[in-house]
């Protein structure tokens, strides 16, 4: 099309080149024929002459624009055929890329016909199989075309796509729109993802049997950015959000979420060592069950599973033992949090943890082996902070963890986190306490709990799970001393929780999930309360 256009323009310069020859020759005639000896002047001139200067100085203001376009035409024009080079180029080194992998597939199912016939006693092929193999070498080739335009597809939508980020460094979004439809039976402490089912008095005015509702605020939103090499090491960033983070005061608040910073992370990684620095997972217990259910905080919290979100600076390094076995080493300090909610809103005060003066410490080794196209995979950890409650009322925090994925074939794997602690309710343990008082003194409550997984996995969109999560505070201790005024409910002294949920992925940015889950919760002396929770989730993944 550029090239019928410059053509275009070329015939109008012709023209009017040719209109103005055709001018200046008539004006020389009509100029020779009236000339006299005494000559006019310009002001006798006839209104024939003034009427084709007009004309030929149009022409000329019409030559100058159209050479202009025509200049403009052919920059345009090598600027496309560079571009079309470029493309070329590209696409020439995705075929070549693409060229071992379709004389495989050709070797590959050209040989069992070979060795169909090697064995005949006929000297000439069949028919038949003279028939196939002439047809093969079209179908390779329409099949080699449509690759082509799926990659140049690929190609497309790749820069169409792509983010753009303050730096000339490669940046993603990703994330999940996900909704959560429920249905509660019994009294429990939060309506869309609950941990701990409560007594009916405990809030006498918002008791009912059964209730139901949606929320939208479990869904997430991921930034990853990837930037240079620094020392040999890759350099990424990682910042991760969800709308758990509360309801503001306005009308159908409950459905308006708030957004909030869950996990964000610089990381420096070499071939065998890692530094992380920013606010993460705990990384002493990396597993958590697969659940859809509840994204906003981990499956089983308070029910075993700890976990938190602390600001931490990590070293990882990996040492390989065998072509099939390797070893990881993990040591950091972390933020020694306590499970506390802020006494005010807008000033940070510090928590117990941290009126100590010195970080938490925390370290885990695992050992992962290759067998079966599988990895095995076993881990145990440490974790110690200390507590300064005031009038030098100390607090060692302590806690031993393991965690351990085992595959059973290729439909089942085991997973399952295991603790024993003290003082640990800033990891999720001890059901939420901490302390208890005795006298002038103060005494870390001693926890323990875990939980366990069987995941059953038939197709490879398609997985049915059932886990169950305990944790155990010591009842003894809470029946000697007395416990924490903060503990409204007073102390809870056991809580268990078994689910099961189908998760099944239609495509691989949709999916959806039922999921079946009972809350037990026991307090000291009192009995226990139990509630039931079904889920329906349905997630787009982006």
């Amino acid at each position: 099309m550029r090239g019928h256009g410059c053509q275009k323009i070329r015939l109008k310069i012709c023209a009017a080149v040719g209109a103005l020859f055709l001018c200046s020759v008539v004006v020389r005639g009509q100029e020779g024929r009236r000339a006299a000896p005494s000559g006019p002047s310009p002001s006798e001139a006839t209104p024939e002459i003034r009427v084709l200067a007009d004309m030929i100085r149009d022409l000329q203001t019409q030559v100058q624009t159209l050479s202009t376009q025509l200049s403009e035409v052919r920059t345009e024009e090598l600027h496309t055929s560079q571009e079309a080079r470029e493309l070329r180029s590209e696409l020439d080194l995705a075929k070549a890329r693409m060229l071992p992998a379709v004389n495989a597939a050709a070797n590959s199912s050209a040989a069992p016909l070979s060795q169909d016939f090697s064995s005949s006693s006929k000297p000439t092929l069949p028919a038949a199989a003279v028939s196939m193999q002439n047809q093969a070498v079209p179908d390779r080739a329409a099949k080699s075309e449509e690759d082509e335009q799926l990659i140049d597809g690929k190609l497309n939508d790749l820069y169409q796509t792509k983010v753009e980020s303050g730096s000339k460094y490669r940046l993603r979004l990703s994330g999940i729109v996900l909704l959560n439809m429920y249905d509660n039976r019994g009294t429990v402490d939060n309506q869309d993802f609950p941990q701990i089912a409560e007594s009916p008095q405990s809030n006498p005015q918002y008791v009912s049997p059964s209730t139901f509702g949606g929320t939208l605020r479990q869904s997430q939103i991921r930034l990853q950015a990837f930037g240079p090499d620094i020392g040999g090491a890759r350099t990424s960033a990682d910042l991760h959000f969800d709308f758990a983070g509360g309801f503001p005061s306005n009308w159908n608040g409950v459905a308006m979420g708030e957004m909030r910073m869950r996990t964000g992370v610089i990381r420096l990684d070499w071939p065998n060592t890692s530094i992380v620095a920013g606010q993460d997972r705990l990384f002493f217990v990396p597993l958590a069950p697969t659940s859809l259910a509840t994204l906003a905080t981990p499956a089983l919290s308070y029910a075993g599973n700890l976990w938190g979100w602390t600001p931490q600076v990590r070293v990882e390094h990996r040492v390989t033992l065998s072509e099939s076995s390797n070893f990881t080493f993990q040591a950091g300090i972390l933020d020694s949090l306590t499970g506390d909610n802020p006494t005010e809103q807008y000033n940070r005060y510090p928590s117990w943890g941290e009126m100590s003066g010195q970080p938490a410490y925390a370290t885990r080794v695992s050992l992962t082996h290759r067998a079966f196209g599988q990895n095995f995979t076993v881990g145990v950890g440490g974790y110690y902070g200390r507590q300064n409650w005031g009038f030098s009322m100390n607090v060692d925090g302590w806690a031993g963890t393991m965690d351990v994925t085992l595959p059973l074939g290729k439909l089942f794997e085991f997973t399952g986190e295991f603790y024993r602690g003290r003082a640990v309710a800033g990891l999720g343990g001890g059901i939420g306490q901490s302390v208890l008082f005795t006298g002038s003194t103060i005494k870390g409550l001693d926890s323990m709990g875990g939980w366990a997984q069987l995941k059953f996995k038939p197709k490879a969109n398609l997985e049915i799970n059932g886990a169950i999560g305990l944790d155990n505070p010591f009842a003894s201790e809470l029946r000697r001393y007395n416990p924490n005024p903060t503990y409204i409910m007073g102390p809870y002294s056991r809580n268990l929780s078994p689910l099961v949920n189908f998760i099944y992925q239609v495509r691989s940015d949709v999916l959806f999930s039922t999921e079946y889950r009972r809350l037990q919760t026991t307090l000291l002396n009192l009995g226990s309360n139990n509630a039931n929770h079904i889920n329906f989730s349905l997630g787009y993944i982006f």
